[in-house]
């Protein structure tokens, strides 16, 4: 066997999605998701971040955290296969991995100091909040992007979109949130919108009838939805009790 090495997260990410389920499945697909990422140690470090504002694009090195306890298997069945047929795990961005490393490319947005604490603001992620970040490198053009690249299995971006409409309950929901937060997350219907635009549900549910009303959390919410063909009527907006106490006291 080969040495072993160990990694140190330099940082983790502030994201909108709180669990796996909804999380867009590649970096990119939804460009209202907003992340920051708070820097640890060394790396919290005015030098260290010195000039990365003059790429418009970096590349995230990250640690699937949650399924690191749960191994790996040579196979895998991604979604962009439906679900059902399996292939190498090398063949697919599976979070079930070796090392349990992902990465991707999203925008840089800034660089930010509050106090003694560095921030680098992204836009476009898929990470789950909380995610280890192991490396920050800039996406550069002239080589990141081989216009002779192709891909059997996944060359184009998914074409299935389901068309997302907030129902009345849902959309005064959304309105008092804003008003409550100080609209704190301006593009929030933006967001929910994309993610659902997706169809996050399993790849063995789409295009089947299917009555469930699912669930997701973003931010400090909860999203309540369900999909009748090609539409997705958004239900309700789910807050805490604290943020709906807030809201009749308004």
């Amino acid at each position: 066997m080969p040495h072993t090495y160990s990694l140190s997260p330099i940082g983790e990410i502030d994201s909108p999605f709180k669990e796996k389920f909804g999380i867009p499945r590649q970096p990119g697909l939804c460009n209202a998701a907003l992340g920051s990422i708070k820097l640890y140690g060394d790396a919290n470090n005015e030098m260290a971040v010195k000039d990365l504002t003059q790429h418009s694009h970096i590349w995230l090195l990250f640690l699937f955290h949650q399924n690191l306890e749960q191994g790996w298997k040579p196979s895998v069945r991604p979604p962009r296969l439906g679900g059902n047929q399996k292939t190498g795990v090398f063949a697919t961005r599976s979070t079930f991995r070796p090392n349990g490393i992902g990465m991707s490319a999203v925008k840089l947005l800034g660089v930010r100091q509050s106090g003694q604490q560095w921030f680098v603001d992204v836009q476009g992620v898929d990470l789950l909040d909380g995610t280890p970040v192991v490396d920050i490198k800039p996406y550069i053009p002239y080589s990141d992007k081989i216009e002779q690249a192709h891909s059997d299995m996944a060359d184009s971006a998914p074409t299935q979109s389901l068309n997302v409409v907030f129902c009345k309950q849902a959309q005064t929901q959304l309105n008092q949130y804003q008003k409550v937060t100080n609209n704190q997350y301006p593009h929030l219907e933006q967001l929910i919108s994309q993610v659902l635009q997706q169809d996050p549900r399993p790849s063995y549910k789409q295009n089947k009838p299917d009555d469930k009303i699912y669930g997701i959390r973003l931010y400090d919410i909860n999203i309540r939805w369900q999909v009748t063909n090609n539409r997705c009527d958004v239900l309700a907006i789910e807050l805490d009790n604290e943020q709906t106490q807030e809201i009749k006291g308004k």
